[in-house]
């Protein structure tokens, strides 16, 4: 039984309710010109089908959280990421390289580019310095000089959990949008800081209590998936870091602890791709949330 009276915003389903509807696309809109400078502010945009199918069969298909394209032509690829992932930049340069190739034309083409924007919406720091710990980021093809190279490429990431500020603290609209991300489905009621007219149709759409029977229980799904890979990770990690400064202990030292925290990330990523087998996650998933081949997760589970 759902007792919150908002929807999470960092589930699957409740992200592409709020963001991922065309009904909702006012909210998309918004919440994109809080990050895009000005000469990109979007008017209007389009949906594009999520699902890339690969060139060839030898290449990987992927399925975007939110693909769209703004009404001038800029693409949009919006990823949600939970849990950490070791190789989650690879990964979110991968999915750029999809809107790069779909530009390409038929017949004479002079490979002149619309701009692309690569924006992952992150429940984890990721393992690059961050010494301001800032929590959005934004990245281009800059040269040895720090000169911007190429400024149609652009990756923003967003690391909530860096973002720390109470209502009294929100500054911005940018600022508010980030609150509401962390905090959403712990209102109870709208916050006084939050009377935007915007924020007015938001809430009204992550009402629970409007959903469809089919609705509420799609979410409840989500919901349960998000505790369960949450449960699992929490776990999963506590137990193998143990075990791994454990082993690290017996075999010396300084080598040793190095070894061990090996060892023990390497259990802690089997018994985490158990546990979300247990919870009857699908083994494309549990590769995505481990950073590990689907391969090696069917090995493992075979075991």
């Amino acid at each position: 039984m759902i007792k919150d009276r908002y929807i999470n915003p960092l589930t699957d389903f409740g992200f592409k309710k709020l963001f991922g509807e065309a009904a909702n696309k006012e909210l998309l809109i918004h919440f994109l010109n809080q990050l895009l400078p000005e000469k990109h502010q979007v008017e209007d945009l389009e949906y594009l089908p999520s699902e890339r199918l690969p060139s060839s069969f030898l290449d990987r298909k992927v399925i975007f959280d939110i693909y769209c394209t703004s009404s001038r032509g800029e693409q949009f690829v919006i990823e949600l990421q939970r849990s950490k992932q070791n190789h989650f930049i690879d990964r979110s340069i991968f999915y750029s390289t999809f809107p790069i190739q779909e530009q390409s034309e038929r017949g004479d083409w002079n490979f002149k580019l619309w701009p692309i924007y690569t924006i992952c919406i992150l429940d984890f720091k990721i393992n690059q310095p961050n010494p301001h710990n800032r929590v959005i980021r934004y990245v281009q093809l800059k040269d040895q000089d720090k000169e911007l190279f190429f400024k149609d490429l652009t990756y923003i990431y967003i690391e909530l959990p860096n973002f720390t500020k109470t209502l009294d603290e929100l500054e911005d609209l940018q600022d508010k949008w980030l609150y509401l991300f962390r905090y959403l489905a712990k209102l109870e009621d709208r916050p006084a800081a939050l009377q935007e007219r915007i924020f007015t149709r938001l809430f009204r759409a992550a009402e629970i209590a409007s959903y469809s029977t089919e609705e509420r229980q799609n979410y409840e799904v989500s919901l349960k998936k998000h505790r369960d890979i949450k449960n699992a990770i929490d776990t999963a990690l506590e137990e193998g870091l143990e075990k791994g400064r454990a082993e690290g202990l017996e075999e010396g030292l300084k080598k040793g602890e190095e070894r061990g925290l090996e060892k023990g990330e390497l259990k802690a990523k089997k018994a985490m791709a158990k546990q979300m087998q247990a919870a009857n996650l699908p083994l494309e998933q549990i590769a995505k949330i481990t950073g590990c081949s689907l391969e090696q997760i069917k090995n493992w589970l075979k075991d």
